[in-house]
């Protein structure tokens, strides 16, 4: 699909989210569910501006003596001082060259520039936080009590509780696109896990204030559409983690209204065009489906000050689900869509000018951690990520980069590109693990053959994942920091506009190796010769925990950075942080 062109329409918005990533019942598989976008503009890397606090004496001010010989030299030789200058210049372009600045997977690099601060200060941003899905049930029994209210230990959806002073940020989200004041940024628990359950999560409120309802939505970077289950009636739904949701007939989506049109030309479906309503089909990668109407509802977003606003957003009602979709909707209501195509969340926020259509998101490493999402440039740190361009794609809106070189430690690893040395890689929430084209997960299984002979051996009983180790003690392992020097890391050469600048993405043990059930270690990427289109790298959940990845469709860059993701750095620490 493209991406979105803006609305003029003036809108509001109030609200909670809650993301998921794809479970199932054969862990090996790893849910991906998939509707891309890409873009090809290169942006030049950004150097950080110079930190004041960092200053070191000049050793000319330090020597008078030197001071008055430089001085002399300059004086009487000026083209000696000019050559030794050139010199100097040529012997640091050599040294960057030679020893490019390998850049660890969401670790250190560049900076975002200063001038970002004042271009996008008339938008707003909406955050969601993020916990992880073993604790789904603890989260949702406590984090909706305190947020919602219980009576007689039931939890009783209660949105006064959560109108903390609306009047302010409705009055501004309702303004003009271009108008909204910058403050804002909206905040959603999310929740979820690798293993064992394989989804990440967030909630969202949607509906009048009178009748509205909570909703689990699996964030996927992946779909274009958001959509839930809904009774219209439903033909095939799962249970579901909430009720589902009843369309009301004059909130429709026609077949002639701008966003359906383009939505059902980027499906390249045929058969709905008779149709007066907007009748939609999805096919995902694991070949499950989901068939409903596009219809329009009020979405609440809490923002990042405490306050809330709404919006109308066009979202799909699934009547008709199939396959190893409903076993994720067994604790889900639906997808959140957050790739780049104008049907998507952050697309249509921006294209009203709510937000700038830049994307973020950070899962927690940990069992007992809690991550978040955003959708806004409010909270996207001004230092410290490392950023490259997205690769544009005629038909797909991924969130897509290009890789020159990939490696398991010194063994290089071939890419499916042209001549085997370009090739692509997609960041994808709606995937639990990584997948590699097939010749490279091949020539990586037998690298890792050195793995068995040391302190471990391969385990073919487990069928967790299709690989797996147990230690030769025979006593479970209960940490990967146990296991991890036994393995080595990962690396991506991204490809960049300035040659003698390399941006390499580190992708560690831990970023790649899960603990099974039965105290193995098991290799989290799989054989991608049937995701995706088979010969592009896809960067699943498992690689992005404990980072902080963030997708900026206005610049057209994918950035990374190192993160606990306990809170976004720029969060405002006077204004509680989600409670959960």
């Amino acid at each position: 699909m493209e991406p979105d062109r803006h609305d003029q329409q003036q809108q509001r918005v109030h609200g909670v989210v809650v993301i998921t990533l794809p479970p199932s019942d054969d862990p090996s598989q790893g849910k991906t569910i998939s509707a891309f976008t890409l873009t090809d503009h290169d942006y030049p890397l950004e150097i950080p501006p110079e930190d004041p606090s960092f200053h070191q004496p000049d050793p000319l001010h330090q020597n008078p003596q030197f001071r008055l010989w430089f001085s002399d030299l300059s004086m009487s030789s000026p083209r000696l001082v000019l050559s030794l200058l050139g010199i100097s210049l040529i012997a640091i372009a050599l040294y960057g060259s030679v020893f490019s600045n390998s850049v660890q997977m969401f670790r250190v690099s560049d900076e975002r520039n200063r001038d970002d601060d004042n271009s996008r200060r008339e938008t707003t941003s909406f955050v969601f936080p993020v916990y992880h899905k073993l604790r789904a049930r603890e989260f949702h029994e406590r984090v909706l009590a305190e947020d919602l209210g219980v009576e007689n230990g039931i939890l009783v959806e209660s949105m006064d509780l959560e109108l903390v002073n609306p009047v302010k940020v409705n009055s501004v989200l309702s303004t003009t696109a271009g108008s909204v004041d910058s403050s804002s940024t909206t905040i959603f628990p999310v929740g979820g896990n690798v293993y064992p359950d394989g989804l990440y999560y967030t909630r969202i409120l949607v509906g009048k204030p009178e009748d509205g309802h909570y909703y689990h939505l699996d964030i996927d970077t992946g779909s274009d559409l958001t959509w839930i289950q809904c009774d219209a009636p439903c033909t095939s739904c799962a249970k579901g983690a909430n009720q589902l949701y009843k369309p009301k007939n004059h909130n429709l989506v026609g077949s002639s209204e701008p966003l359906c049109v383009e939505f059902q030309r980027n499906q390249m479906t045929g058969h709905f065009e008779s149709s007066q309503q907007c009748d939609y089909e999805i096919e995902y990668a694991d070949h499950s489906y989901s068939m409903g109407v596009l219809t329009k509802d009020k979405f609440h977003l809490k923002l990042h000050n405490g306050s809330l606003a709404e919006s109308d957003i066009v979202f799909g009602c699934g009547y008709d689900q199939q396959g190893v979709l409903l076993n994720t909707l067994l604790k889900t209501d639906g997808i959140l869509g957050l790739s780049r195509a104008k049907i998507s969340l952050p697309s249509q926020l921006g294209s009203r000018g709510i937000i700038s259509n830049v994307v973020g998101h950070c899962l927690a490493s940990d069992l007992d951690g809690e991550g978040y999402i955003f959708m806004g440039s409010d909270l996207v740190p001004s230092h410290g990520m490392t950023w490259v361009p997205m690769l544009h794609h005629s038909r797909l809106e991924v969130y897509q980069m290009q890789v020159t070189k990939m490696s398991y430690g010194n063994a290089m690893l071939t890419l499916d590109g042209e001549n085997g040395r370009v090739g692509k890689a997609l960041f994808d929430t709606g995937s639990s693990y990584t997948y590699f084209p097939n010749q490279a997960y091949t020539q990586l299984v037998t690298s890792l053959q050195e793995v068995s002979g040391s302190d471990l051996t391969r385990d073919d009983s487990d069928e967790t994942l299709p690989i797996c180790w147990r230690a030769k003690t025979n006593f479970p392992i209960s940490s990967l920091s146990d296991v991890k020097k036994f393995f080595r890391p990962i690396t991506l050469q991204i490809w960049s506009k300035w040659l003698i600048i390399s941006r390499k993405l580190l992708i560690q043990p831990e970023d790649y190796l899960i603990i099974s059930n039965k105290g193995n270690v098991c290799l989290g990427i799989l054989d991608g010769s049937s995701v995706h289109d088979g010969s592009t790298i896809i960067i699943g959940d498992i690689s992005m925990r404990g980072h902080l990845i963030v997708y900026d469709n206005v610049k057209r860059r994918i950035g990374w950075m190192k993160s606990d993701c306990v809170r976004p750095r720029e969060f405002d620490h006077n204004v509680p942080f989600f409670q959960g």
